[in-house]
């Protein structure tokens, strides 16, 4: 990955989070809060 990608990845990301808080309210930090847990139970188990 060179960086000019990473760096268009990373403001995609900024911008959509930026949205959600301002005009969407779809509440993603805690979504993607919710499925990390949800992924860490999941490793866990197969530890």
């Amino acid at each position: 990955m060179t960086n000019s990608i990473a760096f268009v990845l990373a403001a995609l990301i900024v911008a959509l989070l930026v949205l959600d808080a301002t005009v969407l309210h779809w509440d993603i930090p805690i979504m993607v809060g919710r499925e990390m847990l949800h992924l860490i139970e999941w490793v866990s188990f197969w530890r």
